[in-house]
Parts: C-alpha cells; structure tokens; sequence
C-alpha cells in the first residue's frame, strides 16, 4: 500500500499525548448533573483531538461549523434535521440527544449557534464544544461561557517535552526545539513542516549519536505559506521592506529609529511586529522571519544578509547572560535568539558559547538539550574541554555508561555504573547531597542548596518539599525533582508521600530522560503487585502479547494493568517506562 503525501488521501494520526489532565477535565464535565464544557485555544492546537479522545467510545452526535455555510440557516446540523425546521423545533428534536460534539462553533450559522446556545440552556444534553481562541464567533457562542452556561477550558500548546515525544527519537533536541519554536503550539503546521523536512531529505545524521538534525532554510510549503500569507502578501512597499529587513536582520533586533515610523506604527496594530521597553524591534512570530528569508530572491537575500562574524559580539553578550544566570543558580527561561540562529543556519558555534549553553541546559535538568549543545561545539573544537566536560555529565546523568560518559571529571560516571562510594569520593558538595549523602556538604553549601542539605540531613520531609519549591522555582528541575523523590522517603504521612512522588514524576518527566540515584524506582511504590510485575516487563520492552503468554493472562487483562499503571506514573506510553522503573533502555522485543 502506498500513501501518496500530496494527494492528501490518508494521514494516519499522530499519537496522543501529553493532555490527561484535560482529557479527565472533559470527563468529568460530562459526568453526574454536569451539562459539558467549552475548549478554546488557538489554531490547530489540538482542540479537535483532545474533544475526539475525551469522547471517545461514547454515544454522541457530532455537527462542525465551516465558513462557507455561515449563511445557510441550520447547515451544521443539516444530517440530524429535517429540511424546513424552526428553533422550537430543532431543540425538541435534539432534546435526546445525550451527548453532542460541536467543533469549530465560532464558524456556525447563527441558527446553529443559538441551537446550541438553547440545548445548553435546556440542559437535558450534554456538550463539548470546541472554538478557535480569538476568532470572531457568533454571540450565541460567546456567552456560553461569559454568560456561565459551561465552563471554559482554554487549551495551552504543547509544551516541549510534549511535542518531543509526539515527533518521536529519532530527532536531536536542537531540531525540535527549533520546530516547537516555529510553530507556536500549531500541530498541523507541525506536521506540515515535519513532513516537509524529511520528504526533501534535509535531516542529517548527528556524529556520534541515533539523533538526525535539521539545519538550513525552511521549507515554503503551502501550509507556510497560509500560516505566514498576512506576512508574504503585504502590498504597501514600505511595510514590506520594513519587513523584510527584520527578517534577514535577525537574530539581532534593530532599533526603532532605523525604520519608517508609520510603517512601524502599522505593523505593530496588525500584530505583526512587537517593540519592547529598549525601542527594539522584532518580527512577532518566529516563523516570519524564516519564510521570508526564503521566499526572497537571491541577490536581495546576498545584500541583507547578516553573517555569523557580524553576531560575535551579541553572541559573547548573550553567553554572559547566560554564564550569570549559571552562577546565581538560577536558570529559568533566558532568550538566547543568536545562539539559535547559528544552529538553525548550520553555522559554526563556538566551543567556549556551546560550553556555557550545554552548562546552563544541564543545571535546568533538560540533559538531552545539553548534550546536542556540546556536540555543535565540539564538531570544529574536538578538544574542547569545557564541551567534553558538558557531554560527559549530560550523558551520565542519564544513566548511560558510555566512552563519552567516561569522561567526565567528576564521579558520575561511577554513580552511573552504581559506584556510589566511588562517586562520593571526587563529587562537589551539592552532588553528594543529591546522592543522598548530605553530611559530606556540611558548612560547604549556602542558600537553597543548603536548605536542602539540612532538610536531608533531618530527615525533613515537608522541608524537602519546600526545598524542591524553592529550586523548581529557580529552573532547577532536575535538582528539584530528586528533592521530591527523597522526600518521598522522608514523610511519614503517606497522603504527603504520595503528593511527593507526584510531583517528583512529573518534573522528572520534563528532564529529558535523568536516570539518577534519588529518581530510580521512583513511582513502583504506587502500583499493585500484578501491576509491577507487568510495568517491568513492558520496560524491557516486551509486547501485551508477549507478558500475557509469559504470565498466563490475556492481552486485554495486560493492557488494562498497564492503563491503570500509566495514570499512577504519569507516563502516557510506555516510552517513559524504562527511566522509571530503572531499567536500560527498552529495546524491541
């Protein structure tokens, strides 16, 4: 069988994930005397998706708004009335209905939406009801939940470790964090762009590691250019230059006064640039300046063009931003556009920057991210050592024992390979406190470090929580997930425990696969015998088929332990299984 892209005959969906909380909040809005929800966010964030899995399996009616029936009365519900039919009518035949599924309701018919708006005053049928954050709808719509008939709940974009496992292992964290960054949380540019990258063969294989890269121009496919139309198709001469000169003037943000006022004044009403408190100016989205770039001709793309030279200065700037935030422990978002910029463009980055940026990815937990920085300046500095030093950790904290693991110039390599003593015997004072040594710290550490050294050395456990709070707080998720997990430990209350042990999952699950002491084995104290024994297996990577044969089951029971088992680890596949339950890598089966 062949699947033809371009002639868009069948697209299998991507795997779900990273919505369960949403997905029960959806649940349980359909649930005893509850009358339903409203879901809202921008495009193509996964709306449709969400209300599909939410209700999935049970027995509903489903109508979607389109724009060009905005003038027919009742079109969206064409396939569940008669031709001719009033308001009154059309609520009493639908009063049955016990679920109905509404997508796109800001593109109803007026008559559609205040047959919505009636069902929902009804209240005999329940409904989901999905619109586009910030598109005009009608006002039958909007005073669903202005005026209190259902509750609203307004969907964030995936976040990055989400969009991670959605674009599955085989893409270095640069690349996809470049193709988050792009697209804002739009999963059907997402995979537009995806499907682009890999289809012209612009991936490339990273030295060393499993990971493909993707560096270089964006493809202008016709999803890019709908999403980026307002941009490409402006008219006026000087809004368009105006434009165009911030895009080829990225990653570095001109100054106001370089610039038409009144084209800026008009670019700025229509959303399309933002000017910040220092009169800088830059292209509002970040898929903008990309597009733009490529559809230029190429002699104007020559003359605009910045190079990499013409950067170094902001770029040693944005490493001593970033050097600082390292130093004060606090890593919380920093924008570092020129950094980007030079992996995107496949420019050279210099060891010393990719050092510090490897640096301040790893003190935010976000170990794979590390690693890939370390790469990108050891590909023209093999040598470098503050680079070799950055892989080795990010490597070894991941629980792999490898040659770049080896050489670290500290223990973890050993705590790696289950050395503790051996580890405690050359690592810092913070990292003996993370190995569960605290004592070896004692006088050593100051602020929040010391405040959770003293609360392990106590034994403390609602102090380790709140010396999670306070290093979750700074960025520092990794440090604040172990905190958690040894709280974990240390509470004799075992409500508090288990609110520990959430929160340990669920930071650990942002930090890009950690394998740590403080983290191994995290989450199996909340599961079943039954459900142990078949979470370990599957982290080994056997299939239901295989664990049902093994302990004589059938599938179905399999996969029901196994469903139940993701809710209490906070895994949404067993992808994630592996890491906590303390095991190698699952291989197949």
């Amino acid at each position: 069988m062949t699947f033809e892209r371009d002639a868009k005959t069948l697209e299998l969906p991507w795997p779900f994930t990273g919505r369960d909380s949403e997905v029960e909040l959806i649940r349980r809005s359909l649930s005893g005397g509850r009358h339903g929800i409203v879901v809202t966010g921008s495009a193509g964030c996964g709306k449709t998706r969400l209300a599909a899995e939410a209700t999935r399996g049970a027995d509903c009616a489903k109508v979607a708004g389109t724009p060009e029936a905005r003038t027919i009365p009742f079109a969206a519900f064409a396939h569940l009335l008669p031709e001719e039919v009033t308001l009154h009518r059309a609520v009493q035949l639908l009063s049955s209905v016990r679920l109905l599924v509404v997508d796109d309701a800001h593109l109803l018919d007026d008559a559609s939406a205040a047959l919505v708006h009636q069902l929902a005053v009804q209240g005999r049928t329940r409904l989901v009801v999905v619109a586009t954050e910030g598109a005009p709808a009608p006002g039958a719509i909007s005073r669903l939940w202005t005026g209190e008939l259902l509750p609203r709940l307004t969907l964030d974009p995936l976040p990055p470790e989400e969009t991670a496992h959605l674009l599955g292992g085989d893409l270095e964290p640069l690349t996809v964090n470049r193709l988050h960054r792009l697209c804002q949380g739009d999963l059907r540019l997402l995979r537009d762009l995806l499907g682009a990258v890999r289809e012209r063969g612009l991936l490339t294989r990273v030295p060393g590691t499993d990971g493909r890269a993707w560096r270089g121009p964006v493809p202008l496919t016709a999803t890019v250019r709908e999403r980026a139309a307002h941009v490409l198709e402006r008219a006026h001469p000087e809004e368009r230059e105006t434009l165009e000169r911030l895009a080829f003037g990225e990653p570095l943000a001109p100054d106001m006064d370089h610039f038409d006022l009144w084209a800026l004044e008009r670019l700025e009403a229509g959303g399309l640039v933002r000017i910040d408190d220092r009169g800088a100016v830059r292209l509002a989205h970040p898929l903008h300046g990309p597009v733009l770039r490529a559809a230029a001709g190429r002699l104007r793309a020559r003359r605009l063009a910045r190079t990499p030279d013409q950067c170094a200065a902001a770029l040693d700037a944005e490493a001593a931003v970033l050097a600082r935030s390292v130093r004060l422990a606090d890593v919380r978002a920093v924008s570092a556009p020129v950094g980007e910029w030079l992996v995107d463009e496949g420019a050279r980055v210099p060891a010393g920057y990719a050092a510090v940026r490897a640096r301040f990815a790893r003190i935010g937990g976000r170990l794979r991210e590390a690693e890939a920085w370390a790469r990108e300046g050891l590909r023209d500095a093999p040598e470098d050592p503050g680079c070799r030093d950055e892989l080795a950790l990010a490597v070894a904290q991941s629980g792999e024992v490898t040659a770049a693991a080896d050489g670290a110039g500290d223990g973890w390599p050993a705590v790696a390979r289950g050395d503790i003593d051996t580890a405690l015997a050359t690592v810092g004072p913070y990292d003996a406190v993370r190995l569960g040594a605290p004592e070896r710290a004692a006088g050593r550490l100051d602020g929040v470090f010391a405040q959770h050294a003293d609360a392990l050395t106590r034994g403390d456990g609602p102090a380790l929580d709140r010396a999670a709070e306070a290093l979750q707080e700074r960025g520092l998720l990794l440090y604040a997930a172990e905190a958690h997990a040894q709280a974990v430990r240390a509470h004799r209350d075992p409500r508090a425990a288990r609110t520990s042990r959430t929160r340990a999952v669920a930071l650990a699950r942002r930090c890009q696969g950690a394998r740590t002491p403080a983290l191994s084995g995290l989450v199996l104290g909340e599961l079943t015998a039954r459900q142990r024994q078949i979470v370990t297996l599957a982290a080994a990577g056997l299939s239901n088929r295989q664990i049902a044969e093994r302990l004589t089951l059938s599938v179905r029971t399999v996969g029901n332990h196994l469903y139940s088992a993701y809710a209490r680890l906070g895994a949404s596949d067993r992808g994630a299984l592996p890491w906590l339950v303390d095991l190698p890598t699952a291989q197949p089966a």
